[in-house]
């Protein structure tokens, strides 16, 4: 795609690998592989799937064909707190990027926590135990994760604030999901029907008017986007995208 600086991908790596040197010929260049963990039971446990040794294939296979490559990882209490410090020594020897998400009420239940007790601190302070060195880097402009690194080790570290929605004055995220609806903010209720204006035959121009118009009046923050909810959140990642 013509003037793109960035094609980016997220996966859950089960079938991913055979496909990579054609997505490497396409352009792709930074593969975001979601691995809450590097223990195969606990695998099984959270996924349900008996896939991690796939998984574990497509992460190497990524960091050989030399991707950009971020690893996302939510930190779940009573699941998988112990692999942070497995999960944060892959940037030992690996040049990846080793990100820790805050648990989000999007598990197509309609969950909603009234204390998340793994938020960012607590996340950054468990890591600042295994670390005592640990460095806060420069975070990339419109990032939504604060960026660590641990001197020596070739990759580095990010918290990503998902649920305590720090990072909101500086995303410029939007999400296209698989019915083709435009979500402005991951806590919005509806969105934008892109799929069915474009299958209307509206022109790109006017389709340009529906984006602009749809991010001139999103939320302030991931708070008041729930706020203006009428339901629950009840929406699955799966179905959300990413």
């Amino acid at each position: 795609i013509p003037n793109l600086e960035e094609i980016g991908l997220t996966t859950n790596g089960v079938l991913t690998a055979p496909h990579l040197p054609e997505l490497k010929a396409l352009g792709v260049t930074s593969i975001n592989l979601s691995l809450d963990t590097l223990d195969r039971q606990r695998f099984f446990q959270i996924t349900r799937r008996d896939e991690f040794d796939r998984v574990r294939a497509t992460l190497d296979s990524l960091l050989e064909q030399d991707f950009d490559v971020k690893i996302n990882a939510v930190v779940m209490e009573g699941q998988n707190t112990d692999d942070l410090h497995p999960l944060a020594e892959l940037t030992r020897e690996h040049p990846l990027a080793m990100r820790f998400i805050e648990e989000m009420p999007f598990n197509g239940e309609g969950s909603h926590y009234p204390v998340l007790h793994w938020n960012h601190r607590r996340i950054l302070e468990q890591l600042r135990g295994f670390y005592p060195d640990l460095q806060k880097r420069p975070d990339p402009d419109f990032s939504t994760a604060a960026t660590y690194q641990v001197p020596g080790y070739r990759g580095n570290l990010g918290i990503i604030a998902a649920f305590s929605r720090t990072f909101c004055g500086t995303c410029n995220r939007i999400r296209l999901t698989a019915q083709g609806e435009l979500k402005t903010c991951l806590y919005q209720s509806g969105g934008l029907q892109i799929r069915d204006r474009m299958r209307e035959g509206l022109s790109d121009e006017a389709l340009a008017d529906l984006f602009l118009a749809a991010f001139q009046t999103r939320p302030r923050d991931g708070f008041e986007a729930e706020r203006l909810r009428p339901d629950a959140v009840h929406e699955s990642m799966t179905t959300i995208g990413g």
